[in-house]
């Protein structure tokens, strides 16, 4: 399928720089959501992490909301809510609240894993008792409170606002277990290739063939995370790129911190083991020129067949980062024009 034939949407990890502010990445969040919606983006999503001093989007129903409340039709969401940190009903409430301001722009993608480091995710769940293994048990009950049957009036509580609206349910993943579930329920199914790159092909195999024609979708639909940096030269891409080198080198490491500025050369940085390890991770990463990227992404989407593409570009500088997603948009639009 060619490239203008697939939706690209924004996974934005609302990144805070070094020196930075939480206030600062919001305005920037905004910024490039706005701009995002000129140049023709599918969708906007944020996700939920906890106990990361480099990312501001904890909250992350809240950081939905300012962002709808600051554009006008691109689709705003989550990528993802992690339920088990939650009770469903809340989330019910929280998102039927949204889709009650936002209507028809409100999507709530579900992740089960904390989101978080497993200090994080005691005090997230404390009192919950959920490990995120009930994960089917929390999906059923949220869906049973944006649609209640006639068996539970009376029985269960009614989310208010929430119940009878219609908020797209997204399944995330980076394993075969949300695949499956996702194509059970018949839901659309998002993987987190951009950072776990390699059960893709085996997760959508899963999905496609475990899928069951719902309310919902009569077809599979699946979309892909992929990391792209892009910059008027190549050079300048790759320069851009060892910010997020750097980002997943903590992560291996074990050290929490804000997003680094972008290095000459990551040399000297990482041992040759850490090197291959940040690699690999980020195997599903393109960065480049118009040229190169635009070559890369079609290799991907004949690879998979996913239907849609969701690309998260964490570069230092806010305007470096505004450009390289207007490169981005010059290429699915390219053959628009």
């Amino acid at each position: 399928m060619p490239i203008q034939d697939i939706p690209f949407s924004i996974l934005d990890l609302a990144p805070i720089i070094t020196g930075g502010t939480p206030a600062q990445s919001f305005r920037n969040t905004l910024d490039l959501a706005q701009h995002a919606e000129k140049w023709g983006y599918n969708r906007y999503w944020v996700a939920e992490h906890h106990n990361m001093p480099g990312i501001a989007s904890s909250a992350t129903s809240v950081v939905i909301g300012y962002i709808a409340a600051g554009t006008e039709k691109i689709r705003v969401g989550s990528g993802g809510i992690m339920l088990p940190n939650h009770a469903p009903l809340v989330i019910a409430e929280q998102f039927g609240t949204l889709e009650s301001m936002y209507p028809g722009r409100i999507d709530l993608g579900l992740g089960r894993a904390p989101g978080s480091d497993q200090v994080a995710a005691r005090a997230l769940r404390r009192g919950l008792g959920s490990n995120g293994e009930d994960f089917p048990e929390q999906l059923n009950e949220l869906r049973h409170y944006f649609n209640p049957g006639e068996d539970a009036r009376g029985v269960m509580p009614r989310a208010v606002p929430g119940e009878g609206l219609d908020v797209p349910i997204w399944l995330l993943g980076s394993s075969g277990f949300s695949a499956q579930l996702a194509g059970h329920h018949g839901l659309p199914f998002a993987f987190a290739s951009h950072f776990a790159p390699d059960f893709l092909v085996p997760a959508l195999k899963l999905y496609r063939d475990n899928f069951r024609p719902s309310d919902v979708l009569a077809k599979p639909y699946a979309m892909a995370g992929v990391n792209v940096i892009m910059a008027d030269s190549d050079e300048a891409a790759a320069f851009l790129a060892t910010s997020q080198e750097q980002a997943f080198l903590n992560l291996i490491r074990g050290r929490m911190g804000q997003l680094n500025p972008p290095v000459d050369s990551m040399d000297g940085l990482w041992s040759e083991q850490e090197k291959m390890m940040v690699r690999k991770q980020l195997s599903f990463t393109i960065t480049g020129t118009k040229a190169a990227v635009k070559e890369k992404l079609n290799d991907i989407i004949d690879q998979t067949g996913v239907d849609e593409l969701i690309v998260v570009s964490q570069i230092y500088d806010h305007s470096a980062r505004l450009r390289s997603f207007e490169l981005l948009a010059e290429v699915m639009n390219e053959d628009h024009a």
